[in-house]
């Protein structure tokens, strides 16, 4: 299992937290953008630690893969940001990132990337 970063977690420091909390730390990601690596939404990416240890635990996690990664995506809006130190909440995540792969539309995109931008990038859900 992959260690993630928790909330008070001593090795964050201030600056990281506002890097994190202000989501800067995601400016990079267009990069991958631009070369097509990645889209602006879609699901996020995980560790490939973390694909290893919920494959086989959360129903239909890999699916979430047939689409390419997002900087942004669903279960960001809906608070599914950060930290996923329960099942419950990998599982709530990849059931919002399903969601959007059955689902989508560039209306879909749209209202992600408006949620983003006035829920997102300021998210207590962050470290």
């Amino acid at each position: 299992m992959v260690t993630q970063a928790t909330k008070g977690d001593p090795r964050v420091t201030k600056v990281g937290v506002f890097i994190r909390r202000t989501s800067l730390d995601e400016l990079p990601q267009f990069i991958n953008v631009l070369q097509g690596r990645m889209s602006i939404v879609g699901p996020r990416p995980h560790a490939l630690a973390h694909n290893e240890y919920y494959k086989d635990l959360v129903e239909s996690y890999m699916k979430r893969h047939k689409v390419k990664p997002g900087i942004t995506g669903l279960a960001q809006v809906r608070g599914f940001r950060g930290e996923t130190d329960t099942l419950d909440k990998m599982q709530r995540r990849v059931e919002c990132d399903l969601e959007y792969i059955n689902n989508w539309s560039l209306w879909l995109d749209i209202k992600i990337i408006i949620g983003t931008v006035f829920k997102g990038f300021m998210n207590p859900n962050g470290y």
